[in-house]
Protein backbone atom coordinates (compact mmCIF):
# COMPACT_ATOMS: atom_id res chain seq x y z
CA UNK A 1 0.00 0.00 0.00
CA UNK A 2 1.11 3.29 -0.97
CA UNK A 3 0.84 5.96 1.31
CA UNK A 4 0.44 9.59 -0.22
CA UNK A 5 1.61 12.72 1.89
CA UNK A 6 -1.07 14.71 2.56
CA UNK A 7 -0.38 18.58 1.82
CA UNK A 8 -1.49 21.03 4.41
CA UNK A 9 -3.60 23.75 3.26
CA UNK A 10 -1.46 26.37 5.47
CA UNK A 11 1.80 28.12 4.54
CA UNK A 12 3.84 28.79 7.06
CA UNK A 13 5.75 32.36 6.78
CA UNK A 14 7.96 33.23 9.55
CA UNK A 15 8.23 36.91 10.44
CA UNK A 16 10.71 38.20 13.60
CA UNK A 17 10.73 41.23 15.65
CA UNK A 18 13.01 42.23 18.61
CA UNK A 19 13.22 44.75 20.90
CA UNK A 20 16.77 45.79 21.77
CA UNK A 21 17.47 47.72 24.86
CA UNK A 22 13.99 47.16 27.33
CA UNK A 23 15.34 48.58 29.94
CA UNK A 24 13.61 46.00 32.53
CA UNK A 25 14.53 42.74 34.49
CA UNK A 26 14.05 38.91 32.45
CA UNK A 27 12.19 37.79 35.39
CA UNK A 28 9.34 40.32 35.00
CA UNK A 29 8.99 40.05 31.55
CA UNK A 30 9.65 36.44 31.80
CA UNK A 31 6.56 36.48 34.02
CA UNK A 32 4.07 37.73 31.37
CA UNK A 33 5.62 35.90 28.34
CA UNK A 34 4.16 33.00 30.21
CA UNK A 35 1.09 33.89 31.02
CA UNK A 36 0.71 34.72 26.87
CA UNK A 37 3.10 31.83 25.56
CA UNK A 38 0.60 29.40 23.47
CA UNK A 39 -2.73 31.69 22.72
CA UNK A 40 -3.52 33.54 19.89
CA UNK A 41 -2.95 36.89 18.64
CA UNK A 42 -6.22 38.69 19.58
CA UNK A 43 -5.85 36.75 23.40
CA UNK A 44 -2.27 38.17 23.45
CA UNK A 45 -3.12 41.70 23.07
CA UNK A 46 -6.26 41.46 25.72
CA UNK A 47 -4.01 39.86 27.95
CA UNK A 48 -1.58 42.71 27.75
CA UNK A 49 -3.86 44.93 27.68
CA UNK A 50 -5.78 44.10 30.92
CA UNK A 51 -2.67 43.23 33.10
CA UNK A 52 -1.36 45.43 35.72
CA UNK A 53 2.46 44.96 35.40
CA UNK A 54 4.57 47.67 33.86
CA UNK A 55 6.61 45.13 31.60
CA UNK A 56 3.22 44.86 29.70
CA UNK A 57 3.21 47.74 27.84
CA UNK A 58 6.64 47.65 26.11
CA UNK A 59 5.27 43.86 25.20
CA UNK A 60 2.35 44.80 24.23
CA UNK A 61 4.10 47.31 21.68
CA UNK A 62 6.64 44.61 20.39
CA UNK A 63 3.64 42.21 19.75
CA UNK A 64 1.73 44.81 18.28
CA UNK A 65 4.66 46.00 15.87
CA UNK A 66 5.39 42.34 14.87
CA UNK A 67 2.19 41.70 13.51
CA UNK A 68 1.39 44.81 11.93
CA UNK A 69 4.79 44.59 10.00
CA UNK A 70 3.59 40.73 8.90
CA UNK A 71 0.42 42.12 7.84
CA UNK A 72 2.07 44.76 5.71
CA UNK A 73 4.99 42.94 4.17
CA UNK A 74 3.44 39.85 3.43
CA UNK A 75 -0.46 40.69 3.21
CA UNK A 76 -1.45 38.22 5.64
CA UNK A 77 -4.72 38.70 7.64
CA UNK A 78 -4.67 39.68 11.13
CA UNK A 79 -7.08 36.55 12.51
CA UNK A 80 -4.37 34.00 10.82
CA UNK A 81 -1.65 34.94 13.08
CA UNK A 82 -0.38 32.92 15.30
CA UNK A 83 2.87 33.69 17.08
CA UNK A 84 4.30 30.74 17.86
CA UNK A 85 7.50 31.75 19.71
CA UNK A 86 8.76 34.38 22.68
CA UNK A 87 11.75 34.67 23.99
CA UNK A 88 13.31 37.44 26.36
CA UNK A 89 17.09 37.11 27.20
CA UNK A 90 19.14 39.27 28.70
CA UNK A 91 20.69 42.53 27.50
CA UNK A 92 23.57 44.95 28.45
CA UNK A 93 23.60 45.67 31.91
CA UNK A 94 24.17 49.61 32.87
CA UNK A 95 27.83 50.45 34.26
CA UNK A 96 26.60 52.67 37.35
Amino acid sequence: MIKKKRSNPYTKVCALSKHKHMYMSTNKARRIIDKIRGRSYQERLMVLELMPYQACYPLLKLVYSAAANTIHNMGLNESSLIISKVEVNESTTVKK
